[in-house]
């Protein structure tokens, strides 16, 4: 089984013979959860991309302290570095797309209030649930055993149509679309965004806001995803299309 992995600060020089203290909630979660063991291997991160694996040397309530051994090759890959504009929805349904889009490499993820979004955030409610989702990007990126963890934020509709001018390719997923997302040219290298509606859909308006700010409309099934799964899909195919 693959190392546990564990979020942690630490300088970017840091390499073998380092020691590295882990504290807080993620030496708890590490002593109190995991159960390490004095000579236990296990993986740290930053959560920018710098990886190390090292083995645990000391133990304590709050806190435990590991061995640099060696450093990790980095996951930033030559290629499109893609965030997900996606749509609050109800239930647990968000929850599971940010798990399911950290898991498949997304470096950013935008909680976008869509004009038919069944969820409001407004107020308190909006900062915790902005919280919520980014505290599942962290679990998310750990399991995965992902080095970035994504940058998690909210926008209106006009901050997404700002977005997609700044990025080198944006892609909205839509069932009436002719174009699937694996006929797609792709730049070889800089940002992306993937943008995913709510259960009722992108409205006309958004719609044509995003195209005309430069984005492209593509279709990645046959039939229509939920919102908590097609994000994830959308990425799975693009990192298909980016190995070929």
């Amino acid at each position: 089984m693959t190392d546990p992995l564990f979020l942690a600060e630490f300088d970017d020089t840091a390499g073998p013979g380092a020691r590295i203290v882990v504290t807080g909630d993620e030496a708890h979660h590490g002593v109190s959860v995991k159960r390490l063991r004095q000579g236990e291997s296990v993986l740290l991160s930053n959560g920018a991309g710098l990886g190390l694996r090292g083995t645990v040397t000391d133990l304590a309530k709050r806190e435990f302290t590991v061995e640099v051994l060696e450093v990790l090759p980095s996951d930033d890959v030559p290629g499109v570095r893609w965030g997900v504009v996606q749509a609050l929805a109800k239930g647990d349904r968000s929850d599971l797309a940010v798990q399911m889009a950290t898991e498949l490499g997304a470096r950013r993820i935008i909680a976008w209030q869509a004009s038919r979004s069944i969820v409001r955030w407004q107020g308190d409610r909006g900062a915790k649930a902005l919280e919520k989702w980014a505290a599942t990007a962290r679990e998310a990126a750990k399991q995965a055993r992902r080095l970035f963890v994504p940058e998690v934020s909210s926008a209106s509709t006009a901050e997404v149509v700002a977005a997609i001018r700044e990025a080198d390719v944006t892609l909205v997923l839509h069932e009436e679309s002719g174009m699937h997302i694996a006929d797609v040219q792709l730049p070889s290298d800089g940002v992306g965004l993937v943008i995913v509606g709510p259960e009722g859909g992108i409205s006309p308006d958004e719609l044509d806001a995003f195209l005309a700010a430069g984005a492209q409309a593509v279709l990645i099934s046959d039939g229509v995803l939920r919102t908590s799964t097609a994000g994830a899909v959308a990425l799975g195919q693009l990192d298909v299309v980016a190995r070929r």
